[in-house]
């Protein structure tokens, strides 16, 4: 096989400074068929001129209309780790004769990377290597969708693009699940795949979100906010007010992270210091009576919703007194029924609740909606997880392969909409 240049290239990528130039190269095809380049226009048209093939990433050429989904992995957050194994999971179930991943990667440092190696990597956090990986950026250009790859070679830096089609973040918790990557994609103009960036920012804000659920007549717990680490003596008459215990958490987090449940009045002024430390801002709540169900919800204007899961805690064998973040991935002392152990109207109810939760607060895409059942029946709104666990255990997918959505199908539901 001949090869028109030897210079290194991105599997995928469409080459902005190259020899030779396109117009030489299709003249080099048209005179030689065996030879091979890295322009995208030379592999999308055949002898007469027309499209036929797509050039996507890591050299595969397939037929067809295969679309590039950039797919964000990572991220500088506490979640990081969970983002890998959500990904991971993500990345093998996706169609790829619709779909070509693109996989991009952000460091917990913050630095994003094209990573074009083993997808086993992303799962086993060794992807971030000097061979596997090249700086890229997301072009904010709205008439121009690609990722900038950026590469070293002789001390000067070379560029290339790749285009695509729609953006994926698999990104959970601060930095890339609060609207800040949705917000770069929506600027770029580039389709979203997911909550946009008013809705991700809402639903991170823990008070914000609590306030406009409120405003549609739907319950919320009583609460109240500390701009900084000094107001301890409000938090004590907030909590001598409506009684302990009560539950301390930063106001923008994910995975349980800072979150304390606060039992006695000793308590506070720590649990306080810990929440301080994921947010400069901090929530005090009451606790409600009951155990939380959850509602995976997906969809733009027709919605689809999974089965209600029910979460059941073993308090006398849990330290921390409700479900954090060890008990979402360990499962020690809880566990979740899908579905849920209730009557079909109360779940019906359940499902309508959080359709209109998720269109209060500008949910599209996916999204899962968590909500307090009391002993009297009454639904209570706790938060949304905007982009919700998605490995094979994770409760969003649980509670959709229960309602006949099985983790492929709706995985690949989730891209396709987006083209609707």
């Amino acid at each position: 096989m001949k090869f028109v240049s030897r210079n290194r290239r991105v599997p995928g990528a469409r080459v902005e400074e190259d020899k030779p130039s396109l117009f030489e190269c299709t003249d080099l095809h048209k005179r030689d068929k065996s030879l091979r380049c890295i322009h995208v226009e030379c592999y999308n048209m055949d002898a007469k001129g027309k499209i036929q093939i797509k050039l996507i990433n890591r050299g595969e050429i397939k037929m067809g209309n295969v679309k590039n989904i950039v797919i964000i992995f990572g991220g500088a957050s506490s979640e990081y780790a969970v983002s890998l194994q959500s990904a991971y999971a993500v990345i093998c179930n996706i169609d790829r004769q619709k779909y070509n991943p693109v996989t991009v990667g952000i460091t917990q440092e913050g630095n994003w990377f094209y990573f074009s190696g083993e997808i086993d990597k992303i799962q086993k956090d060794t992807w971030y290597n000097e061979m596997d990986c090249v700086p890229v950026v997301l072009s904010p250009d709205r008439t121009w969708h690609r990722l900038i790859v950026l590469y070293e070679k002789n001390n000067e830096i070379k560029i290339e693009s790749i285009p695509i089609d729609a953006v994926f973040p698999v990104l959970h918790g601060r930095n890339g699940e609060d609207g800040t990557v949705q917000g770069i994609v929506e600027l770029a103009g580039i389709p979203l795949i997911g909550c946009g960036t008013l809705s991700s920012s809402l639903c991170m804000d823990k008070d914000r979100a609590h306030r406009l659920v409120e405003l549609s007549g739907i319950r919320v717990p009583h609460g109240m906010v500390l701009m900084d680490n000094t107001a301890v003596n409000k938090a004590c008459d907030f909590v001598k007010n409506i009684g302990l215990p009560v539950f301390v958490k930063p106001v923008k987090a994910g995975s349980s992270f800072g979150i304390t449940k606060v039992i006695d009045m000793e308590q506070l002024t720590l649990a306080i210091a810990s929440a301080f430390k994921y947010d400069n801002r901090v929530i005090l709540e009451e606790a409600i009576d009951g155990f939380e169900v959850g509602c995976a919800v997906c969809g733009y204007d027709s919605l689809i919703v999974g089965e209600i899961d029910e979460i059941e805690l073993n308090e006398a064998n849990n330290s921390e007194g409700f479900f954090d973040f060890t008990e979402k991935y360990t499962l020690k002392t809880s566990a979740i029924y899908v579905p849920a152990r209730i009557p079909a109207e109360k779940a019906q109810e359940i499902k309508e609740i959080a359709k209109r939760i998720y269109r209060v607060l500008d949910c599209a895409g996916f999204a899962r909606v968590d909500m307090f059942l009391t002993p009297e029946g009454e639904i209570v709104f706790n938060e949304v997880n905007t982009i919700p666990g998605f490995t094979e255990h994770s409760r969003y997918p649980g509670m959709m392969r229960a309602a006949g959505y099985g983790f492929t199908k709706i995985v690949n539901r989730i891209i396709e909409q987006v083209f609707e």
